[in-house]
């Protein structure tokens, strides 16, 4: 493994670049702020409607509701799904905190199942083997990009009579056999954080579901659980998506499928340069046709000597980030549930990480990571 780079110039490469984004969408954006804040557009209001319709219609469900972040999606889902104190919810032991915070947080108890070493994703197999008579609802976790087998638990969830919630906070513009992330279950959760393929401005959020029902509990819950005529029978919660940031989003759903096919395009680099790598396990490619779409919000990978690549990288101006700052759910000390049969969770997480992925960056960014990682590895 080399400790020198071949290359002249050292040069930096973000993980993600916020002020580049912004401003090749300056002109855009700024009229968006100017229009809102002139207009005294501020909460819940035309802005948040059209976002609402239009991301209802792209992936593929009768309703949308614009909430304030994806860990108040989760949160608001289960409220209205029923599930409380004395429920199991099963979910992925590879997500962000935010799963489990939520499942705790309406009283219920998380349990984890593995992983698929293949993909990172939740592994049915795992999931079969947790239920027992209190699973009252299942959280698939759609990651980087890439829709979970969520057909297949659909169907499970089903046979059991347990509920399914979707996490596809990283799975906006991925689908599996014609199934867009977000269009299973009876609710999908999305999260719009800046470096998200759609990115907002700050914080946001959104449900999406096909049922009536669900829709106007969460429409009246995101919004203190008050009723059409001003009534509160219930206390509810303030998660509501300001116009602001729902104006941009809107502007940037028509461009998403732009952002998706320059990500599709830097994963393509990066399996052209690295695929020959043998101490590197690569992503899976094989979702490139109109049935099936990678939207590659991240790309993660497994390495060996993880932790020394990943040293080289940052000294060579490379900005890597571990998954979870390199913790699994189970691995923080919040979590007290069982993890001794995580093993697929485990041994992953002693080798991912991401590389840089983001619509800003360039392709002599790309070919450098992928020259810097060859060097390590003495390709």
């Amino acid at each position: 493994m080399s400790q020198s780079v071949a290359t002249s110039v050292r040069r930096k490469v973000k993980f993600i670049d916020y002020s580049y984004w912004y401003n090749i969408e300056k002109e855009e954006i700024d009229a968006i702020l100017q229009d809102c804040l002139s207009r005294g557009q501020l909460l819940l209001r035309d802005e948040v409607e059209s976002f609402e319709s239009n991301l209802a219609k792209y992936v593929g469900t009768k309703y949308a509701v614009a909430t304030s972040n994806c860990t108040d999606s989760l949160r608001l889902s289960l409220t209205a799904a029923g599930i409380g104190p004395g429920d199991e919810v099963i979910t992925s032991a590879h997500t962000f905190a935010a799963t489990v915070a939520a499942i705790e947080q309406v009283g219920a108890e998380p349990v984890l199942a593995d992983i698929k070493s293949d993909d990172h994703l939740i592994d049915i197999e795992s999931v079969k083997r947790l239920i027992t008579s209190k699973t009252r609802c299942i959280i698939p976790v759609s990651l980087n990009g890439r829709v979970a087998d969520l057909e297949e638990i659909e169907d499970l969830a089903a046979d059991h009579e347990i509920l399914l919630i979707e996490d596809a906070a990283q799975g906006l513009g991925g689908y599996r056999n014609g199934r867009m992330a977000g269009s299973f279950g009876i609710a999908g959760c999305f999260s719009f954080y800046p470096a998200k393929t759609l990115g907002a401005l700050g914080d946001a959020g959104a449900i999406t579901t096909n049922s009536e029902d669900m829709y106007n509990k969460l429409i009246a819950l995101r919004n203190h659980n008050r009723t059409s005529d001003g009534d509160i029978k219930k206390w509810g919660f303030n998660c509501r998506l300001d116009n602001i940031q729902a104006a941009v989003l809107d502007f940037r759903l028509t461009r998403l499928e732009e952002y998706i096919k320059k990500r599709r395009h830097i994963a393509s680099m990066y399996h052209e340069g690295l695929n020959e790598i043998e101490e590197i396990m690569l992503p899976p490619n094989d979702r490139n046709d109109r049935e099936n779409r990678d939207a590659y919000q991240n790309f993660e990978l497994e390495a060996k000597n993880r932790d020394e690549l990943l040293n080289f990288l940052k000294a060579e101006g490379i900005e890597i980030i571990l998954p979870w700052g390199g913790k699994a759910i189970h691995q923080f000390s919040a979590f007290h549930g069982d993890s001794s049969y995580l093993w697929v969770t485990d041994r992953v997480f002693d080798q991912i990480m991401t590389l840089p992925m983001h619509v800003a960056l360039k392709d002599d960014e790309v070919e450098y990571v992928i020259e810097l990682v060859r060097q390590f590895y003495g390709i």
